[in-house]
């Protein structure tokens, strides 16, 4: 079955649910958008300052629209509790989720197409965050919401310890994460400190996820896009390689990883950092507040991650788009809040200044100044590293599986040391072979 097969019937199975979750009963007419209620999701802790950010734009779109809303903060199992209410027939009318979601969610059929030029005020949103948008058929499933590139937090206080320079190379991170590691940077008489901080559990493909910046900046990717809604799996490409071996390396050869890296996730490595048990930490603009707050921002420094072997940076991207969700009896409420999330207006109160919390990291919005709305200068380094070096993750039927695969890869890497990256990402590439013939997408 090719994939546009399975995600019309994907369609059909979502709208036969909705159908039978009925039964008997009276199927009520569409409700006024001025009078339902549009759920929305996100995927955030509850109670947490980003929930709160959440609450606040919600109100602010009733307060301009008259529809009210209800929010739900889900962080734990969130696609477990999606696929549970689809099975139901009652979806929420609003997701907002990883732009990496949007393949599954179209190959499940849980998310309608929109046409972008229903949307007022399409035309101020980013083209960039468009392409995050789009589906393999070309179609458009969300309307964009946030952006974000990955850039390091270093230990500034630590790096002056050790006496070395902000890094510039693969080659200086190494030295840097050694000196961490060895030369007691916190200067408490303890052998207690690492180099890198890696949530390397498999956990959601974390551990690929994490990788991805190393392997765009080894000049590599997961496949070759043939533009023809067709792939062919580079995952063992020599660049692809070189990324593996130097990711194990980190573990095996130089041994500057914080202990139980194989087995943390992000939540977990958050806390390490904040415990100051290793220096060097990969991750987006959400941590930047707290950190400041909770380290010090006098001894954090934010750097772009260097360019790899291949001399050319490169850096995850993504974001969170806004998916409307399949079978709401309220469409028309559905894009009046893409409408005014995506706005200047709500993205403002999405970027949520320089407090923790933000839910808007990098705002899609043309109309957006950022300095206009953050004071931290530190912000500009994610947006540069964003418009100059950031690659989405691929477009392909469904994301998931290939980065289930990856991270389980990588892992095994970094846990055992004596598997060879050349021989692992070959296996890697004939498990991305049969899973694209499986969706029906290999060239």
């Amino acid at each position: 079955m090719t994939w546009s097969h399975r995600k019309l019937a994907g369609l059909v199975a979502v709208a036969a649910t909705l159908a039978v979750s009925a039964g008997s009963v009276a199927t009520p007419a569409a409700a006024e958008p001025d009078t339902a209620v549009l759920e929305i999701w996100t995927r955030q802790p509850p109670d947490s300052p980003s929930a709160a950010v959440m609450q606040r734009l919600a109100d602010a779109f009733t307060e301009q629209s008259g529809i009210p809303t209800e929010t739900v903060a889900i962080f734990e199992d969130f696609e477990t509790k999606l696929q549970q209410r689809a099975s139901q027939g009652d979806l929420p009318d609003i997701v907002i989720n990883d732009t990496a979601q949007l393949g599954t969610l179209v190959d499940q059929g849980l998310v309608r197409p929109i046409n972008r030029d229903d949307i007022e005020g399409a035309d101020t949103i980013a083209e960039r965050a468009w392409g995050a948008a789009q589906g393999l058929d070309g179609e458009t499933y969300a309307v964009p919401f946030s952006a974000q590139a990955f850039a390091f937090f270093i230990r500034s206080d630590w790096r002056e310890a050790v006496g070395l320079p902000v890094p510039e190379s693969w080659d200086d991170l190494v030295a840097l994460g050694t000196a961490f590691t060895e030369q007691d940077p916190d200067g408490n008489g303890e052998d207690d400190t690492a180099g890198f901080l890696i949530p390397g559990s498999t956990v959601r493909g974390y551990t690929s996820w994490y990788w991805s910046t190393f392997l765009y900046g080894a000049g590599g990717d997961y496949f070759e896009d043939h533009g023809d809604g067709t792939f062919t799996t580079a995952i063992a490409s020599p660049e692809a390689v070189t990324a593996a071996q130097w990711f194990q390396d980190l573990f095996c050869t130089h041994n500057i990883v914080n202990p139980g890296a194989v087995g943390n996730d992000t939540n977990t490595t958050h806390q390490v950092f904040e415990a100051g048990q290793a220096g060097i930490y990969l991750t987006g603009p959400y941590m930047l507040a707290r950190f400041e707050e909770s380290i010090g921002a006098d001894k954090l420094e934010i750097v772009a991650p260097p360019p790899g072997p291949g001399g050319d940076a490169g850096a995850l991207a993504e974001g969170e788009n806004l998916y409307l969700m399949a079978g709401s009896d309220n469409e028309e409420g559905q894009e009046l809040f893409a409408e005014f999330a995506a706005s200047p207006a709500g993205q403002e109160i999405g970027m949520n200044g320089d407090d923790p919390g933000p839910i808007v990291r990098l705002p899609i919005n043309t109309g957006v100044t950022m300095s206009d709305v953050r004071e931290n200068p530190n912000w500009a380094v994610f947006d540069e590293v964003y418009n100059s070096a950031g690659v989405y993750s691929p477009v392909v039927g469904d994301w998931t599986p290939f980065r289930q695969m990856s991270a389980d890869t990588l892992n095994a890497l970094a846990a055992d040391c004596s598997l060879e990256p050349q021989a692992e990402m070959e296996s890697l590439a004939r498990q991305f072979d049969e899973e694209l013939d499986r969706q029906g997408i290999r060239a």
